[in-house]
């Protein structure tokens, strides 16, 4: 997700390569002990600040008279791991137990707490361990040097002779402790060291290691608290019905027989929406059923999927913005031996977190509280003061655990329509979604319809590829700076995978759905969507070779080292070399995106009423240095999960201007008994580490389509998987 904002070495270069100064400021808590806090570029597409002075602190970090280690985080937990993780950072270097870290949210202000790598605060494009691998180290190993510094000097000993280990300070020779508890107040009066050494990796001893969540025991006793389980004094609760038509309004309301309800309250009406307030979700409910609405459908009201995609191809047929330009590709293509083309689609999709949309919001003449999980603070802030018309400051958002973001949680136009509400009456209001209303007035994944064009030598390797991506820009939308020239450079990420062709065009037609229709990210969306369309077209030029799916595309790789390891290493864990049983097929796709390579190799078996039934995955990965590699497996497995319930399932669609879909019953999950066995074996990397969240969601339906295509001969170019086509005759 919106990867192509951090920063490149060149223009098609697949390595980041972010700024990585760091800052540190060391002064006295105002209840006594010790704050540091970490400063780094606030930037976007690698701009930086002039000077120190316009730096501003992104994290802190609090040690309390009591040796309490807090860490204001602001980066969110949505199940990825990131606060096990970024624990773990700072307890290596401060050299403490990771259950001694406490996390508090972060409030929102992007001068303190902008992730360096995105410029603004914001969890997103698995960027929380890349950007804060580094700062929140030196913050822990900093502060363990001050901490020794401070109990030397009260020992009257040369620093040298002392060292830290699980929260005290230990002086060599004596066998004398002091804990950091102890030493804070004298820490925070010392300068700050100009330049402290990290440890190197072969001293880790928390860094590598499969540490437990964090968050798990609150998860399990139910503790832990969601933006869903937000409790008020006072509070009532409210559900929502938009206009089922995309862009269309709110005609009229006949409320007579809604307000008969017991436990209603008010009935709201917004532009495009009513909402019912009442004392508990079931009144809201029965309450908004009782409406009488007319709609004010729009233009939209006729429009369908067929309509979108027929926009979509032809837009195609025009010259695109260039995104990458190598080598002659038009002389490459007309002196080829063979040449092959395609058309690969996928389609709009909806998140569908278990957590479904909800917002709780008390509007005072003073200010407002908005209690929300979301992947965007200040944005939820800034939308909050828009519509009440309160300064910035007067708003406050308390920060949840998000039930699941996946992207959907980085738009807030779910806030925006609860202050709404929030702002006809006098007490705190929960606004909850229903799932019906989740799905269908999501921010959808764009739509792709991408040409794809080779010419292969007499050998069958390519001499020249091409590859026109169309469709909605994500960027021009949600950060119109990075939307430059025409080209939305996410979309185009992972355009040409992790291969090496001498002659190579990506270019990109935007076009846009109809009016109504937003859509946004979806968990890896540019490299989620071009793995399935360049990795299946690489099979095909495979085939048209008539070589090993693999061995076709190792040629590919010589520039590429670590793709080709990881391709190696997932062939022999698969047993690509040895046959398969009778009825089942194998197929193999490798990406590179958010810095980490992915290959897997799927296994997969076909009904004769045309169902797939993935039966086992191999995945290979190299994310660089590991944090915790339980998390990497969990969300390799995840990821994958998330991905095959898109391959078999995953479709929005639209008839009359209206989503189709409504609940799990028209858009499908997999199930439990579908789950495939998956094995995930991961790289001993001494590289930066690379981004987890979302690569294996990107690489497993080619993974899938190839595997059908080896089984069946059938090529798959279209998502989600139609059972129809590969039925047996």
């Amino acid at each position: 997700m919106f990867d192509k904002l951090i920063d490149r070495e060149d223009d098609t270069a697949s390595s980041m390569r972010p700024s990585r100064r760091t800052f540190l400021i060391a002064g006295a808590a105002a209840s006594g002990g010790l704050v540091l806090s970490v400063s780094m570029p606030g930037w976007i597409g690698g701009a930086e600040a002039a000077d120190a002075a316009s730096f501003a602190p992104n994290a802190f970090v609090r040690i309390g008279r009591d040796g309490k280690v807090t860490l204001v985080m602001n980066q969110v937990e949505m199940g990825q791991g990131t606060y096990t993780s970024m624990s773990m950072l700072i307890a290596e270097e401060l050299e403490i137990e990771l259950s001694k870290v406490n996390l508090e949210h972060a409030p929102p202000d992007d001068k303190l707490y902008g992730n360096p790598l995105l410029g603004f605060q914001v969890t997103g494009g698995s960027t929380s361990v890349r950007g804060f691998w580094k700062p929140l180290r030196m913050a822990g190993a900093t502060a363990r040097a001050m901490l020794i510094s401070a109990a030397a000097e009260v020992w009257k000993v040369d620093t040298a002779s002392c060292h830290a280990i699980k929260g005290e300070v230990i002086h060599a020779s004596t066998g004398r402790k002091l804990p950091y508890g102890q030493l804070v107040d004298q820490a925070a009066k010392l300068p700050v060291p100009a330049d402290v050494a990290l440890k190197d990796r072969k001293d880790f001893t928390l860094i590598g290691t499969s540490a437990r969540r964090t968050d798990t025991a609150g998860k399990v006793n139910g503790t832990a608290e969601y933006g869903i389980d937000t409790k008020v004094t006072g509070m009532k609760v409210a559900t929502v019905s938009a206009c089922p038509v995309i862009g269309g309004k709110l005609g009229s309301v006949d409320d007579s027989k809604a307000r008969a309800v017991k436990g209603v309250l008010k009935i709201v009406k917004l532009d495009n929406a009513v909402a019912v307030i009442a004392d508990h979700m079931g009144a809201a409910k029965k309450g908004l059923e009782a409406l009488a609405i007319t709609w004010n459908e729009g233009a939209s009201a006729k429009v369908s999927n067929a309509d979108i995609v027929r926009q979509l191809k032809d837009a195609s047929a025009k010259d695109g913005v260039v995104a990458v330009k190598q080598g002659d590709i038009v002389k490459a293509m007309a002196a080829a031996a063979t040449q092959l083309d395609a058309v690969y689609q996928m389609p709009f999709l909806a998140h569908a977190a278990m957590e479904p949309m909800n917002c709780t919001v008390h509007v005072r003449n003073d200010g407002c509280d908005v209690w929300v999980g979301t992947q965007v603070m200040t944005r939820a802030q800034a939308t909050a003061a828009a519509v009440t018309g309160l300064p910035l400051d007067k708003v406050n958002v308390h920060n949840h655990l998000l039930g699941g973001g996946f992207g959907r949680r980085l738009d807030v136009d779910g806030v925006t329509q609860a202050v709404q509400i929030a702002k006809q009456v006098d007490y705190p209001v929960k606004v909850i979604w229903t799932r019906e209303e989740d799905i269908q007035h999501d921010v959808y994944r764009p739509y792709y319809y991408d040409t794809l064009r080779a010419s292969l030598d007499a050998k069958g390797k390519p001499i020249a590829f091409s590859h026109r991506v169309a469709g909605s820009s994500i960027l021009a939308r949600w950060a119109p700076p990075a939307f430059k020239n025409g080209l939305d450079a996410d979309a185009v990420e992972a355009g040409f995978g992790p291969y090496s062709f001498d002659n190579l065009l990506v270019d990109y037609v935007r076009q846009e759905p109809p009016i109504g229709l937003t859509t946004g990210w979806w968990r890896g969306v540019g490299t989620t969507h071009n793995a399935f369309m360049v990795e299946g077209f690489i099979d095909e030029l495979a085939a048209s070779a008539k070589q090993d799916p693999i061995a076709y595309r190792r040629v590919l790789l010589d520039k590429s080292p670590r793709a080709k390891a990881v391709l190696d290493i997932v062939a022999e864990k698969a047993g690509w070399d040895k046959p398969l049983p009778a009825g089942k097929g194998r197929g193999v796709s490798l990406v590179f995106g958010f810095g980490s390579y992915i290959a897997q190799v799927a296994e997969v078996s076909v009904g004769k009423d045309g169902q797939v039934r993935v039966e086992r995955v191999v995945c290979a990965v190299d994310c660089g240095q590991m944090i915790n590699p339980d998390t990497i497996k969990a969300q390799m497995e995840g990821g994958i999960l998330f991905g095959l319930t898109a391959a078999l399932y995953g479709e929005i669609t639209l008839k009359d201007g209206r989503v189709e879909q409504s609940n799990f019953d028209t858009y499908q999950a997999m199930r439990i008994n579908e789950v495939p066995i998956i094995e995930v074996h991961l790289v001993d990397s001494h590289e930066e580490p690379g981004g987890i969240g979302e690569p294996g969601t990107a690489s497993i339906a080619p993974a899938v389509v190839n595997a059908i295509f080896d089984l069946t001969g059938k090529r798959l170019r279209k998502l989600p998987i139609d059972p129809s086509q590969l039925k047996s005759s």
